[in-house]
Order: structure tokens, then C-alpha cells, then sequence
């Protein structure tokens, strides 16, 4: 269920949450006004209340886990452009011609990563294929470091040191953005959004007092925050993306070979 949410076009999401929300609180207007008419007298309940504080803490909660699962992303960027410079630094100062060797498949590492996070959307195939890339660029890495320490390399130790920090970095940021919030949480969200605006729509019908331009705001603001919501959980697509200004100058700097 996760990898079809993973997938997900979030674009449709706002206008057809915000239907159905309008279309609830309609469906609660007549119901309000007809228990209304059947039982004259009836007092509003607090339900509506309770189910707005329901719905804000249910937003609270998901928003802030999206935002810290996006600052994870960013740190991601950070800590591998980090490590693959710290790589990059150590393999120029080694013996040619394994220097130049290992100085050009950084390169090209540094240029797929780059390359692969321009691209507006990424597909799972498009990122299995680029997995499969990138531990075929690591083998040729691993084997360049071997051939620097058959060599004899005095800086053994850093540059063993930094390779390992390239592959951990990049297991580490593979698993930021495949970590999503669960499908459940977000449909929980939206059920939320349509049960309290029902609720409001009921006790609205009952006192006989609609506020239509107010509940139109309403659903605006519910529909654009589980849209932001959204977007922060699929760091692939969207508006709101992880920059990549630090892998970016990274590349600017390395000289093709």
C-alpha cells in the first residue's frame, strides 16, 4: 500500500479532497436542518468542536513529521556532498595514474547523483536503474582504492576511511527518501477532513445559521495544507524539493579529467 501511495499523483489530491469536503458539509446542512424539523428544540453538540481539534492536532502531528523527514533529506545532501569531497580531496593526492582513475569516477559519481536530482520526476524503475549505476560506479571506486594500497599509498587509512564514508552516506540518504509517512496516516487525514466538515455542516443546519463563505476558507485552507503535507512526503515530484546546491558546487569544482 505504501509503495502504490509512494507513486501517487498528489496534484488531483487538494481539489478532490476539497469536494468532497464541500459536498460532506452540504450532506450535514441537511441533515442538521432535517432533525430540525423532526425534533424541534434540539441543542447543538460539542462534537463538531472536539472533531476540529481532532482534525488540527491530526494536521499538527503529519506536518511536523513531514518537515522533519524533509530537513532529514537536506542533511542527506549535506553529509554526502561532505563525505564524496573529503574522497575527492584524499584520491588527489595519490600516484598516477590511479589518481586520475579515481579522480575521474568520482567525477562521474558526483555527475550521475547530480543529473538524477534534476529531474522532476523519478519513476521506481528510474531509480533502480540509477541504484544499479551507482553500485557498479562503487565497485570501481573499491577497486581503485585496492589498487592505491597495493601500491603503497601513505594515506591508506584516510583514504579507506573516506570511501566508507561515500558508501555509508549513501545508504543513509537512500533510506531518508524512501522513508514516507505511512498511506494509512494520510487517508486518516483526509476521513478526518470529511467527517469533521459534515459534523460542522450538521450542527450549522440545526441552528439554523449556515456561514457559507466562511466554510469555503475553511475547506481552502484544509485542502492546501494536506497538499503541502503531500508534497513534503514525496521528495521526488512537487514544488517543495530538497536543493542540491551542495552536490552541485561539489561538481563545479572537480575538473574533467
Amino acid at each position: 500500500m505504501n509503495s502504490w501511495f509512494g507513486e501517487f499523483e498528489i496534484s488531483r489530491v487538494p481539489l478532490v479532497l476539497a469536494i468532497a469536503t464541500l459536498a460532506s458539509w452540504r450532506i450535514g446542512v441537511w441533515m442538521g436542518r432535517s432533525l430540525a424539523r423532526r425534533h424541534p428544540g434540539t441543542k447543538p453538540s460539542k462534537f463538531d468542536d472536539v472533531s476540529m481539534a481532532l482534525l488540527g492536532l491530526l494536521l499538527a502531528f503529519t506536518f511536523g513529521i513531514s518537515i522533519g523527514k524533509h530537513d532529514q533529506r537536506r542533511l542527506a545532501v549535506v553529509a554526502d556532498s561532505n563525505a564524496i569531497g573529503d574522497f575527492y580531496a584524499c584520491a588527489t593526492l595519490l600516484k598516477e595514474p590511479t589518481r586520475t582513475d579515481l579522480r575521474r569516477a568520482i567525477r562521474d559519481y558526483v555527475e550521475l547523483r547530480v543529473s538524477l536530482a534534476r529531474r522532476r520526476r523519478i519513476d521506481s524503475a528510474t531509480l533502480e536503474q540509477a541504484l544499479i549505476h551507482f553500485a557498479q560506479m562503487q565497485s570501481k571506486m573499491t577497486e581503485l582504492v585496492g589498487r592505491a594500497l597495493r601500491d603503497g599509498t601513505p594515506i591508506a587509512v584516510s583514504l579507506t576511511n573516506t570511501l566508507n564514508e561515500v558508501t555509508s552516506n549513501h545508504a543513509s540518504r537512500l533510506a531518508a527518501i524512501r522513508d514516507r509517512l505511512p498511506a494509512s496516516v494520510m487517508i486518516l487525514l483526509c476521513v478526518s477532513s470529511i467527517v469533521t466538515t459534515l459534523l460542522i455542516g450538521r450542527e450549522q443546519g440545526l441552528a439554523a445559521a449556515t456561514e457559507t463563505a466562511g466554510m469555503l476558507c475553511f475547506i481552502l485552507l484544509v485542502s492546501l495544507a494536506v497538499y503541502t503535507i503531500l508534497d513534503l512526503n514525496q521528495p521526488d515530484r512537487g514544488l517543495i524539493t530538497v536543493s542540491q546546491e551542495p552536490m552541485e558546487r561539489l561538481f563545479s569544482s572537480m575538473p574533467k579529467e
